[in-house]
């Protein structure tokens, strides 16, 4: 039997030591690769088509949220469980809006990983029990619905570029980062500012951090 081939895509190298430790320990299931942030991730999957993806929401260049879209396009058969440290329904509802097919919590990986793997692998929307207990059906049918309220009005791109301002890069940086030029960075931050009524640099930070773009170190 062909193993169900899994991605790990986490900053943290000890905890896709970890994952990998659990993963592969299991029959039917085999870690093909790892990647460090979403962008080492997308280049990962331009020629690589796993099963199920591993995604951490925090990660540099590209957080996981945003590079679901991404993902989908590059490898539409694969299914994506977030797995992340923020067990609360913003950061739900927003992976369920991008396109995420589970949400599991890392302080679930000894009890709940594999039964999350699973449930992706069957086609089953997963979501963490502490979550899932206080939700109806009619909301999460309403979290996986597209383009409401928030920073959803910002492009996947637009996302991007607020995430790396508010962790200090600069506009060549980004550009660098992203492979677009500058001008076409400014752009982006001319649009991002116009769309969210922002004034100053200061004022993108404190949006990216209520919504969650950027957190407090781990």
């Amino acid at each position: 039997m062909i193993p169900c081939q899994i991605v790990l895509a986490d900053d943290h190298v000890l905890i896709r030591r970890g994952l990998k430790k659990i993963i592969d320990g299991q029959p039917g299931l085999r870690v093909m690769g790892e990647a460090g942030d979403g962008q080492e991730l997308l280049e990962f999957l331009k020629d690589k088509r796993p099963d199920i993806i591993l995604l951490d929401i925090s990660m540099p260049k590209l957080r996981g949220i945003d590079a679901i879209p991404q993902v989908k396009k590059l490898c539409p058969r694969a299914k994506v469980l977030i797995l992340t440290m923020h067990g609360n329904r913003d950061f739900l509802a927003s992976a369920m809006r991008a396109g995420a097919d589970g949400y599991a919590l890392k302080e679930d990986s000894d009890t709940e990983l594999l039964r999350a793997i699973q449930q992706c692998s069957d086609g089953r929307l997963y979501v963490a029990p502490s979550l899932a207990s206080g939700i109806s059906l009619q909301e999460l049918d309403a979290m996986c619905s597209k383009g409401r309220g928030g920073h959803e009005q910002l492009t996947s791109r637009e996302r991007q570029v607020v995430t790396m301002v508010a962790e200090g890069h600069k506009s060549k940086e980004i550009a660098r980062l992203l492979s677009i030029s500058i001008r076409t960075v400014e752009h982006h931050r001319a649009n991002i500012m116009k769309k969210t009524q922002l004034k100053s640099t200061a004022d993108l930070i404190k949006y990216a951090m209520s919504q969650g773009f950027i957190v407090s170190p781990r």
